[in-house]
């Protein structure tokens, strides 16, 4: 097999590459690098920079490189940016993602693995999500990731492409310092900036139905969610021919927003910046945690990092793109 990986330059994307690399499997990235980095990628793995609404160049690459799989990371991400700029999102995670399976059927490539997201589930009213969770999005970043799941479901049927699509719960911490998550979008790395310029970490709402008030989630170490994607990789190599699978990837734990922000503030070693309660954002559900049932049943996966793991490696990366933390 020999495996593209779009997006592969990013966060999540270098991480995959590293792991499935260092697997044995052979990989090339696709990516605009406009949110990518080249330093992250291993070195000898094949970098081809382009966008795959690049209908051309991505028949010259699937044919160069002799493409017999696909990871599908790369994707407009930001919640609140979709909710500003919608036909961006469509245009780059659905468009995007037309094309590239357009290509995937042109060249016979007979394995797909999509990035989804637990955003396809919106908020729902469950103590823990399973896979059977009706998907409701309430924005249209998790409106473009249910879609894309429906084309990749679609076209793996009718071409007798085998497919994954992957739900990611909440991705945190980094594998090496160099690899960290370097954007301030989620919540570790906006409490990180926060305190490193000695303001204290804000939490949005304390009346939720909680046992603490603030909002609980299920957060997945970026190391771990690589691993998955090796084995879902290797699950769609052993059966070609097609077939879907679609799994929750995280831990199973909730985690407060509370919680983050004590253990963040003893990780830096700034417990006494307090965090600051603020109203609620529109559209945040007072508990998301998945069921991960399925996918250890299906590919024997289960996560290994705790949330003090994820915290620690996501500041140290964090120190080390941002020496000002450590001068304070």
């Amino acid at each position: 097999m020999t495996w593209l990986i779009t997006g592969g330059a990013g966060y999540i994307g270098a991480h995959v590459v590293r792991v499935m690399a260092e697997a044995g499997e052979r990989v090339a990235v696709l990516d605009d690098l406009s949110s990518g980095v080249t330093e992250r990628l291993p070195q000898g793995v094949r970098l081809v920079q382009g966008s795959t609404l690049d209908r051309e160049l991505l028949d010259r690459t699937f044919a160069d490189l002799g493409v017999t799989g696909v990871v599908h990371l790369a994707a407009k991400k930001q919640v609140g940016e979709s909710v500003e700029q919608p036909l961006r999102y469509y245009r780059e995670n659905v468009h995007g993602l037309t094309v590239l399976l357009e290509a995937v059927v042109a060249a016979g490539i007979g394995s797909f693995l999509f990035s989804s997201s637990a955003a396809v589930y919106g908020m729902p009213d469950v103590e823990l999500v399973t896979e059977d969770t009706p998907c409701r999005p309430i924005n249209p970043y998790g409106e473009t990731k249910l879609a894309g799941e429906w084309l990749v479901r679609a076209s793996g049927a009718a071409h007798s492409i085998s497919t994954a699509c992957l739900r990611y719960f909440n991705v945190a911490g980094a594998a090496r310092p160099e690899l960290a998550d370097t954007g301030v979008s989620n919540i570790i790395p906006m409490m990180f900036e926060r305190i490193t310029r000695g303001e204290a970490p804000r939490i949005f709402g304390d009346d939720y139905p909680t046992p603490d008030g603030s909002c609980i989630r299920d957060y997945i170490h970026v190391e771990d969610l690589a691993s998955a994607h090796l084995a879902a990789a290797r699950r769609l190599a052993e059966r070609p021919g097609g077939g879907d699978l679609t799994v929750n990837i995280g831990t199973g734990q909730g985690v407060s927003v509370r919680e983050m922000a004590q253990l963040i503030g003893e990780v830096t070693g700034r417990p006494e910046l307090a965090p600051v309660v603020e109203a609620r954002r529109a559209g945040d559900p007072a508990r998301v945690v998945g069921a991960t049932e399925l996918i250890a049943k299906e590919l024997g996966w289960s996560a290994r990092h705790g949330v003090a793991a994820m915290v620690r490696s996501a500041w140290e990366g964090w120190c080390l793109h941002h020496p000002e933390a450590v001068r304070r």
